[in-house]
């Protein structure tokens, strides 16, 4: 698998565009993108961006910045193409899950199997603690292609543009793209009570993503990221 890991920033575009896929991505999607920066009076290219996935709603929305002072802003919303697994994180590898939890992009893949895809840190601190010791599971991605085995999958011209989106705020100096994974959008209340049902018998699990609506909240509120650590049982926390 041919990829590019998250270091240096000087030229990021310009050594993605040497490969086909990115390259034909740029052509077909940066003049677009920039049609929707300007008709959502955002600037472009982004110089911070922040991606949110919700598992149970399908949907992976594309947030916004060019300052740290600033606000994000929703720019996009896609729809996920295909899930596999449950509600829940990933504690071993083969168990067919999305994580759930705070990850950043960690690779450009522009010869993905699937398409294009960007590579996630997962397992992350608490995964290392709470997960498998010796088989926690990895290679976890935002692909194309529309098919998966515990990714998250969006239709192949739909990873074209984040693909361009995320390579432009790489090259303007962002090294940790953040990417938060939902078991579900906790406003949606609906969505709510898909959780609380399936979580009732496992008080565990109900821990757990209380700590991601925390942050979840934290969002919302704000629309600002607040900083997150791990506490020595693996837990989520907000400093």
């Amino acid at each position: 698998m041919t990829a590019v890991s998250v270091n240096g920033q000087s030229g990021f575009i310009e050594n993605q565009r040497v490969f086909p896929r990115v390259a034909q991505a740029i052509r077909s999607k940066e003049d677009s993108l920039k049609k929707q920066f300007a008709n959502a009076k955002l600037q472009w290219p982004a110089k911070d961006v922040y991606i949110r996935s919700f598992k149970y709603d399908s949907q992976l929305e594309v947030w916004v910045r060019n300052t740290s002072a600033e606000p994000y802003k929703l720019f996009k919303t896609y729809k996920i193409c295909a899930l596999s697994g449950t509600l829940g994180p990933k504690r071993m590898e083969g168990d067919y899950q999305v994580p759930e939890g705070f990850y950043y992009i960690n690779e450009f893949n522009p010869k993905s199997m699937y398409h294009l895809s960007l590579g996630l840190n997962y397992p992350n601190a608490s995964d290392l603690l709470l997960s498998d010791s010796i088989k926690p599971g990895s290679d976890i991605y935002i692909h194309g292609s529309c098919i998966t085995v515990g990714c998250i999958p969006i239709q192949n011209d739909q990873i074209e543009e984040l693909y361009v989106l995320a390579s432009h705020a790489r090259n303007q100096g962002q090294d940790f793209i953040p990417v938060h994974i939902y078991p579900v959008r906790f406003s949606n209340n609906r969505s709510q009570e898909y959780l609380d049902r399936n979580s009732k018998e496992d008080k565990e699990y109900q821990k757990f993503s209380t700590r991601l609506k925390e942050v979840y909240d934290y969002f919302e509120e704000n629309k600002k990221l607040p900083l997150i650590s791990v506490n020595k049982k693996g837990e989520y926390v907000i400093l």
